[in-house]
């Protein structure tokens, strides 16, 4: 039985790998897919949910909008200069595809968790905040679920952002505590294992060479390997963010190393707003047994994962909508 999946996205360059993975792979059964702020505003981050979905050829998942800004309220930071202005390296079709359902990304969460009990794994790849706030929908939440992955924090790893904190925690730091509160299975996938995989230009070329879609994912790559060239490689490739949080939710990918460990994170005002605070004193002892612990922490994983991510969509063959940009207005 593939596993039933709600994706959470703030869809960018590395959003738009994890949604096509998760369409295309036949152990992921995508139910549901939410927008939210992040990378870009939640209405670029909607349009690309839409017209990745449709991309994919599953216009059959439902997408739902999602939060614009933090839950607390405050200033909506974007990462523009990382995925570009359309949020898909400023190489995407433009094309407006298909129409969101009734109601928000939170309240599509509560519907399909509420139909499904025990089934489906939540996967949210931005900041928390639709999360945060279907939490405060439905707060039985954590027991109707099958868990929570997410891809964001950093245990032992430095942060992008600050020195401690990663983007999707410190976008909404108020969100992502609660998050890590709640009582429901929870798996981190950090900057741990995400910056340590990547992708480089012999993958674009592996997409270039099968058929529209692969060749779609390879030229918006182009704008994302150059930030990460300059930012923290320097060399042109980039990190495999999102869709390894998709892979490991699903079991596709079986971590290396991902010891269960007490967990939180900070908020308020100072220099290590939007850490995640993880224990991982025991690594020492072979992580023993925390009293409470429910935050699986995933540390090592396979580096090369992407040649698995880049295979599945270069197989895919072509689009199921037309990708010129120019014929897209």
């Amino acid at each position: 039985m593939a596993l039933k999946m709600i994706l959470d996205c703030d869809t960018g360059v590395d959003d738009t790998l994890a949604i096509l993975y998760a369409s295309l792979h036949p152990e992921i059964d995508l139910i549901g897919l939410g927008s939210v702020w992040g990378n870009v505003d939640v209405a670029t981050a909607t349009r690309n949910c839409l017209h990745t979905v449709h991309m994919a050829g599953r216009p059959d998942v439902p997408v739902a909008a999602g939060a614009a800004g933090p839950i607390a309220g405050g200033e909506a930071v974007f990462a523009y200069h990382v995925h570009g202005d359309d949020g898909q390296g400023n190489a995407g079709s433009g094309r407006e595809v298909g129409a969101v359902v009734p109601g928000s990304a939170a309240e599509q969460i509560v519907r399909l968790v509420t139909a499904n009990p025990g089934e489906v794994e939540i996967v949210a790849v931005g900041p928390l905040t639709n999360l945060a706030i279907a939490l405060g929908l439905c707060p039985e939440l954590p027991s109707l679920v099958r868990g929570v992955t997410i891809m964001g924090g950093a245990a032992d790893a430095p942060g992008n952002v600050t020195e401690v904190a990663e983007a999707n925690i410190w976008c909404d730091p108020e969100a992502a505590a609660a998050v890590f509160h709640a009582p429901w299975r929870l798996t981190m996938v950090g900057l741990d294992v995400t910056m340590r995989t990547t992708l480089d230009d012999s993958h674009r070329a592996r997409l270039d060479a099968g058929g529209t879609l692969g060749q779609y994912v390879s030229r918006i790559l182009d704008f994302y390997f150059e930030f990460f060239a300059g930012a923290a490689f320097g060399e042109r490739r980039s990190c495999m963010h999102d869709a390894l949080a998709v892979a490991i939710a699903a079991g596709t990918l079986v971590p290396d190393l991902a010891p269960t460990v007490n967990a939180y994170v900070v908020t308020g005002d100072g220099p290590t707003r939007g850490q995640t605070v993880c224990d991982t004193r025991g690594k020492y002892m072979g992580f023993p047994a925390q009293e409470g612990a429910h935050c699986q922490v995933v540390l090592e994983s396979d580096p090369h994962f992407g040649d698995q991510v880049v295979a599945l969509i270069a197989a895919a063959g072509d689009s199921a909508i037309p990708l010129d940009k120019e014929t897209s207005q």
